[in-house]
């Protein structure tokens, strides 16, 4: 039985995150997720750049859900932070990294997940018109996803318009950035606030579930929630030669609590890598 069930939880969000984590907190461990009224998390960092985020998303993320602790007075909290830039395995697309802290200072618990985003509307134009951008806003899920307009500047000071949604305000927003800029362009990016963005909400549903299971696995030795993997080690042996290549070999999972670990092997089983892959067959 979940040890969280019928106990209570403050989400750290002004994004409507809720949509996309009381359900499956809930189904799976039986904890209500409340949302405290009028927090400002976007004192933490904002993506369009007019707070900077001061910290690693990590770090960032548990203040965060100390922020809900505190303003719901609850010993258990939960918060989330993404980033977005050129994805993290292949750099010559975008992508995202979302992480997921939930805090239990009943128990002196701090468990994490993280979820690399493959599926993002991240990216930018610049235009000096709507023309500019038409084939490019069905691409960014453009009308359901919202945009954000600024003149084109490299530091990003200059002064947004966030979550446009119809094309008149679209083209408006554009008209006015440009003749704002001094080449005359207006910089257009997707608003990647979460209740403005489905397909990033969609990315939190999929986190969220991640989580809520590691809560509901107890450690095998001291029965702790959060019993989950938590990095791995790299030397999967070349088929040819047996040099250790960069390949993940095996799956470690960890206690928060006690600190117990494990070495799993590879979820597909195997057992020797590609030649193709061995610093000395293929060097």
């Amino acid at each position: 039985m979940s040890p969280y069930r019928d106990r209570r939880a403050g989400l750290a969000t002004q994004h409507g995150k809720q949509r996309a984590v009381v359900a499956p907190f809930r189904r799976i461990l039986g904890i209500e997720v409340v949302t405290p009224p009028g927090l400002d998390t976007d004192a933490l960092g904002t993506f369009s750049g007019e707070v900077e985020r001061r910290g690693t998303p990590l770090e960032v993320c548990l203040a965060k859900a100390r922020l809900g602790m505190t303003a719901s007075g609850l010993p258990f909290g939960l918060a989330n932070e993404g980033s977005f830039g050129p994805h993290p395995l292949v750099p010559f697309i975008p992508g995202g990294v979302e992480i997921m802290t939930f805090v239990d200072d009943e128990n002196g618990l701090v468990i994490s997940e993280s979820l690399i985003a493959e599926k993002t509307n991240y990216g930018h134009r610049e235009a000096r018109s709507l023309n500019d951008i038409e084939d490019w806003l069905p691409l960014v899920g453009f009308p359901s996803h919202a945009l954000i307009v600024r003149p084109k500047s490299p530091d990003r000071t200059e002064p947004a318009e966030k979550g446009l949604i119809g094309r008149e305000r679209l083209e408006a927003a554009i008209a006015r950035a440009a003749g704002r800029s001094e080449d005359g362009l207006a910089l257009v990016e997707p608003d990647m606030r979460a209740h403005l963005n489905p397909t990033r909400m969609g990315s939190i549903r999929k986190l969220a579930i991640r989580l809520a299971r590691r809560l509901a696995t107890p450690c095998p030795i001291c029965v702790a929630p959060g019993w989950g993997q938590t990095g791995t080690v790299k030397g999967l042996p070349c088929e040819d030669c047996t040099t250790p290549t960069g390949l993940i070999q095996f799956r470690v999972f960890r206690c928060t609590s006690c600190g117990h670990s494990e070495e799993k092997p590879r979820p597909d089983g195997l057992q020797m890598a590609s030649s193709q892959y061995c610093p000395e067959c293929n060097p």
